[in-house]
């Protein structure tokens, strides 16, 4: 096997796979694609779990950067003809509010090397080459182990190579909605629960919001079944993570934050066995004089 930049991270998360899938083989059986499948979910949790810092670090730098936005686009106006100097009061300015502009690419760039890792461990599967810690016995294991029909190896470009290549199709298909359309609706909940609507970056945003599905889905194409199960798993935690700290957790002046102010106030008020004043009732004035009905003629006489 050759040498390359990331063999030792091959080695882990092969490791890690392996690992998940000897504890799963007590559960399902060991030369299904669940338990290949379920390992690599496995995989996603773990990592996740293990990016949670960088994960707070992105949410405070977006919150700051959306804060500071005004400032931003005042000090780029005021030196619009003198780049060096904007560049240092902006960095000033980034160091005085502790933002980091960076920051909120951290989790996607910290997964991309174990994305290529993840990618070209299954393409050793593919190939019947062991990398990492796989063995020979394993490979083939996990080569002939199937998802819904489909091999983890099999593409929406080689699905030709595999055995039933309809199958691979529809199951890639699949995926490469299910990953994209989880992107897309993470991207959504950002902007849609905690972006205040007058802030200048939500329009940068609403580009990414497209530009992003739109690159997964092209490049989903070529990624291998269990890669597409890999994003998809933490597109989802992603979505859930970023849920749970937009509900706790909002930038004040967006809609999230206007919802966290009235569970509070509801919550207070329940401790304290008050009520929330609730809508005025509009009560007809006792002064009003009833107009008579004109009775009917039997009645009146």
């Amino acid at each position: 096997m050759s040498l390359n930049p990331l063999s030792w991270l091959e080695i882990a998360v092969s490791w890690i796979l392996v690992t998940f899938h000897k504890g799963l083989s007590f559960i399902v059986s060991p030369d299904s694609g669940w338990a290949w499948g379920l390992a690599i979910v496995g995989l996603v949790v773990l990592i996740r779990i293990l990016l949670i810092p960088l994960f707070v670090k992105q949410i405070k730098s977006q919150r700051n950067m959306q804060i500071i936005q005004p400032q931003v686009k005042e000090i780029q106006k005021k030196y619009a003809g003198d780049r060096e100097r904007q560049s240092q009061e902006l960095m000033a300015l980034y160091k005085e509010t502790g933002t980091n502009p960076l920051a909120s690419c951290l989790p996607i760039l910290a997964q991309a090397p174990i994305f290529f890792a993840l990618f070209h461990v299954l393409q050793g599967i593919a190939q019947m080459k062991a990398y990492g810690v796989m063995t020979d016995p394993l490979v083939d294991q996990a080569h002939n182990a199937k998802i819904f029909g489909a091999p983890l190896y099999g593409t929406f470009t080689h699905r030709a190579e595999t055995d039933n290549p309809s199958v691979t199709l529809v199951v890639t298909v699949i995926l490469i909605i299910l990953m994209t359309l989880t992107t897309f609706l993470t991207q959504r909940q950002m902007i849609v629960k905690n972006s205040a609507p007058d802030n200048p970056m939500v329009q940068q945003q609403k580009i990414l919001l497209y530009v992003f599905p739109i690159i997964f889905a092209i490049s989903g194409i070529n990624f291998p079944i269990g890669v597409l199960l890999y994003w998809f798993t933490t597109n989802l935690w992603t979505m859930g993570q970023q849920f749970y700290v937009i509900h706790n957790s909002p930038q004040p002046g967006t809609p999230a934050f206007a919802q966290l102010e009235q569970r509070k106030a509801a919550k207070l008020a329940k401790r304290t066995g008050t009520e929330l004043a609730p809508e005025p009732e509009v009560i007809p004035d006792s002064t009003t004089r009833n107009q008579p009905k004109r009775k009917p003629r039997k009645k009146r006489s």
